[in-house]
């Protein structure tokens, strides 16, 4: 039987969210009728968007629903261009979302850079913003995740944004892998924008939101019925943003903690292996993340063996269309080319035991005492 360890990329749904789902497709009805089934529809998105509210801390009327992370993240680069932005602040950790969206944007992009922990400078950030030209470069508009997917390493979000504030910008937070591993106050990021998905906490895939503050310019690009409030057209995906509720509100009190302490098990056999740097180890991590390098041993090739071990995780890169490649996240940090090339991650989630990390460990670690002779005379 296979053990997954890949809940950065998606979460196995939950059972809560599952038997919401269910629920939803058995009430049948479209949100946007006026009948007594439409009504039905209606009011499980506008609970969802109540729960939601409540988890994020803002306003029920600030959630828009969107197909998930990757359209929130698209919305907000549109609409920042349309409000007057014309160079883009974007840190160098970016999930692809971002980044591609930023430059098919037409606008100029600037990278924030990151510390050696993965950590975003700061002070680059306020030097910069402090010699903001509005005339010649419109709104200042930054963006900066608030975890990163390959290291887990958590940003610095307040501080970011309380510097573009003052500057009187535009924030954005993508804040897709921090849903169900730690909070995230949205009020107190201070950010206009922030994306979120459903399955990176164990909900549907395909249904994600936008949270907005109040001040946020938004642009529509989904024409068509004017749903969520004209913000986002298209008939609301009901089961798929029920799932996502109950897939938020299932997160147990001490899931984190729990998490935590298996990854820091893990963490503590793999780091003793010769040739094993992790990744982010300085810094405040998600507790469900490891990034390491075992020099000399390409990323795809552990994926592989892993895979064919009976364990699934990922590379330490974004993966797109089943391809792998190295790491921009770790080249910023500073790692050579080798150590980009040989990083995996393994990403903890509600399903993961003890056991499961034992037999991981187990695994890599004879696996790497097997090749890595090879791999020597090799070099």
């Amino acid at each position: 039987m296979s053990v997954y360890l890949d809940h950065n990329a998606t979460s196995p749904l939950r059972a809560q969210a599952r038997e919401a789902m269910a629920r939803a497709y058995d009430a049948g009805g479209n949100p946007s009728s006026v009948h007594g089934p439409g009504r039905a529809a209606r009011a499980i998105v506008e609970t969802a968007r109540a729960s939601l509210a409540r988890h994020f801390v803002t306003r029920a009327e600030d959630v828009v629903f969107t197909s998930g992370g990757t359209e929130a993240n698209n919305l907000v680069i549109a609409s920042a261009k349309a409000a007057g932005v014309k160079r883009l602040i974007i840190s160098a950790i970016e999930h692809d979302a971002v980044r591609d969206a930023a430059s098919a944007s037409g606008l100029q992009v600037e990278i924030l850079p990151v510390t050696p922990e993965g950590v975003a400078d700061l002070g680059w950030l306020e030097a910069r913003l402090s010699g903001w030209d509005r005339d010649a470069d419109g709104v200042p508009f930054v963006a900066l995740m608030a975890a990163n997917n390959e290291t887990g390493v958590v940003q610095p979000v307040e501080a970011a944004g309380r510097l573009v504030r003052e500057a009187e910008g535009l924030f954005h937070v993508d804040a897709v892998q921090m849903a169900g591993k730690l909070a995230f106050d949205f009020a107190g990021s201070l950010a206009h924008y922030a994306a979120l998905s459903a399955h990176k906490a164990g909900g549907p895939q395909g249904v994600g939101a936008l949270l907005l503050a109040c001040d946020a310019p938004l642009t529509r690009q989904m024409h068509g019925g004017g749903q969520e409030t004209g913000r986002r057209s298209g008939t609301e995906n009901v089961a798929g943003i029920a799932g996502f509720a109950a897939a938020l509100a299932a997160v147990e009190v001490d899931e984190a903690a729990r998490m935590a302490a298996l990854r820091d098990a893990l963490q503590l056999r793999l780091e003793s292996v010769e040739g094993v740097r992790i990744w982010g180890a300085g810094a405040t991590r998600l507790p469900n993340t490891l990034c390491l390098s075992a020099d000399g041993w390409l990323s795809e090739i552990q994926v592989i063996a892993m895979d064919l071990a009976g364990f699934a995780i990922s590379a330490g890169s974004a993966c797109s269309s089943g391809k792998v490649r190295k790491s921009r996240v770790l080249e910023a940090m500073g790692a050579s080319v080798d150590e980009a090339a040989s990083a995996i991650r393994i990403s903890l989630g509600w399903t993961s035991t003890q056991d499961d990390v034992d037999r991981f460990a187990d695994a890599w670690m004879r696996e790497y005492a097997r090749i890595r002779p090879r791999l020597a005379a090799a070099v």
